[in-house]
């Protein structure tokens, strides 16, 4: 009491919100969110990021180990000790850039920020003792940060970077940096600093087929000894998209193509990540579309499965493609999904698929990929609006969450809907939480902002309500999932800053314990 507030505000729920239901077993970890149990320390259970794939972790603005929550907001990075009831803040390191991000491993933390001079700048944190979080070094590369992911202690980051303009006469002078960008290692345990560019010259792979001038790079950090051991690879393509297995990484880039029928297509571009901080490209091949995100790539049993909207004709169709992921030749494929729409939404599980179209219903498409040379669609569910994000519930409910619609297409708030996917052939919808007019979730354009806690039933996410009276609501809301039917529990929000601004929007939710904590700048 009386101490300024810090930057960042993380809120518990309290009384009879605290979480109920049964807990797992010390020491589970919680696949859906990338989170772990307790240990003989009596570390709680807790959550981590919503992630894509079990094992491989994704960047994000806090993240916590059950002991400490570490979360950066504006320019800063705060420790918070989450006691069970308001959390202490026990330190907080100012740090260069922008858009910063976490991957963290052990006492170590990987800060990912667009640098001062547009390019990617990578911190390595020591954050031991929360109270004395000290950078240990930085490393800066001109490009653009893409996308990361972290397996066991390797951290790989994606980074595009597009040539330097040059006049046609300066061509034949220009050096190897007009191509190659330049990495700058600083360290602050030697006081040294390391210039050089991203890889050497007669290293950059290309594709067989020509798919630009940019440089896509791949940077390999071990984490347990540092940005001093980062490995480097490069090939001659876009970056957009990053999508990662356990043992493979996918880079996908959209590109147009001209011609009598003009057509978009995206670029592929595999890694094989299966040795710990090692990087080796594998690949590129090329499927008809464009991909929506992340979830629009799956790796199964060897094959790689990817969903794209060609739009760049009279009428919009849908397809979902399987690939070798080995040589990223064409294995199989599916198309005629959603004609005249495009795609919001797509989930593999298994060899499941669920695509989601809409134009002004929302047909929800069960995909068989057990045969991957011949996929087939199973069956088709037309309901009023569309989901954004699925979410698997259990082997046989998807949780979506978008938004609800008119008959001719207008959105009117958003919606969190339960599927009965039991029977693929006959998908059912069993019930829906509707959270209120000219409502929207940043669930709806950034999953990792989704948190399901299976021990609870409990799923929470960030809500603003524009038409919500008698003032705007922005917070979070929790959702409880029943085999049938959804209740939402309860909504929170922060207090609203002193200049009589209205609350802040909730960005996160994580819990630790029998505790849900909520994030806002």
């Amino acid at each position: 009491a009386g101490a300024p507030a810090p930057d960042v505000l993380v809120s518990p729920a309290r009384g009879d919100e605290r979480l109920s239901g049964p807990q797992p077993a010390s020491g589970s970890p919680q696949d859906d969110e990338g989170g772990g149990g307790g240990s003989a320390g009596g570390t709680p259970d807790f959550s981590g990021t919503n992630v894509q794939e079990a094992g491989v972790d994704e960047p994000d603005i806090v993240k916590t180990d059950g002991r400490r929550i570490l979360a950066v907001a504006g320019e800063r990075l705060h420790a918070l000790a989450p006691d069970g009831g308001a959390p202490r803040l026990l330190g907080g390191l100012d740090l260069e850039g922008s858009g910063h991000q976490l991957l963290v491993r052990g006492d170590r933390a990987l800060v990912v920020a667009a640098n001062d001079r547009g390019g990617v700048r990578l911190t390595e944190v020591d954050v031991a003792d929360p109270a004395r979080m000290a950078v240990r070094r930085t490393l800066d590369l001109e490009g653009s940060f893409v996308d990361a992911r972290l397996t066991g202690g390797t951290a790989r980051i994606v980074v595009a970077s597009a040539p330097r303009p040059v006049d046609p006469p300066e061509l034949a002078d220009a050096t190897v940096r007009t191509w190659v960008p330049r990495t700058t290692l600083r360290s602050r345990l030697s006081g040294r600093t390391f210039r050089r560019g991203v890889v050497p010259c007669d290293d950059v792979r290309r594709p067989r087929e020509f798919s630009g001038l940019d440089l896509l790079t791949v940077l390999t950090v071990d984490l347990d000894q540092g940005l001093f051991s980062v490995e480097r690879d490069a090939i001659l393509a876009g970056a957009e998209t990053v999508y990662a297995s356990p043992a493979s990484l996918y880079v996908a880039s959209r590109r147009y193509v001209p011609g009598d029928a003009p057509a978009t297509r995206t670029e592929l571009h595999a890694f094989d990540t299966s040795s710990p901080g090692a990087t080796r490209y594998r690949g590129s091949g090329a499927v008809v579309g464009s991909v929506l995100n992340q979830y629009s790539l799956s790796e199964h049993e060897g094959e790689l499965r990817v969903a794209t909207t060609e739009d760049a004709t009279r009428e919009s169709e849908s397809f979902v493609t399987v690939l070798s992921a080995d040589s990223l030749a064409r294995v199989g494929g599916v198309g005629g999904l959603g004609r005249g729409e495009r795609i919001y939404a797509v989930r593999f599980i298994g060899d499941r698929g669920y695509v989601v179209t809409f134009r002004e219903t929302d047909p929800l498409y069960t995909l068989d990929l057990s045969n991957p040379a011949d996929p087939r669609v199973r069956g088709e569910l037309k309901i009023l609006g569309f989901s954004s994000y699925l979410h698997p519930i259990t082997e046989d409910r998807l949780l979506g969450v978008g938004q609800d619609a008119t008959e001719q297409g207008r959105r009117t708030g958003a919606q969190v809907s339960l599927f009965d996917v039991a029977d693929p052939a006959a998908p059912r919808r069993l019930a829906t939480a509707d959270l209120g007019p000219d409502s929207m979730s940043d669930v709806e354009f950034d999953p990792r902002a989704f948190l399901y806690w299976a021990p609870a039933s409990l799923a929470v996410l960030p809500l603003t309500a524009s038409a919500d009276r008698p003032a705007p609501f922005a917070g979070a809301t929790g959702i409880r999932v029943g085999p049938s039917a959804l209740q939402e529990s309860g909504r929170i929000a922060h207090p609203a800053p002193r200049d009589g601004e209205g609350p802040p929007p909730i960005g996160r939710s994580l819990v630790v314990g029998d505790h849900l904590y909520t994030l806002s700048y």
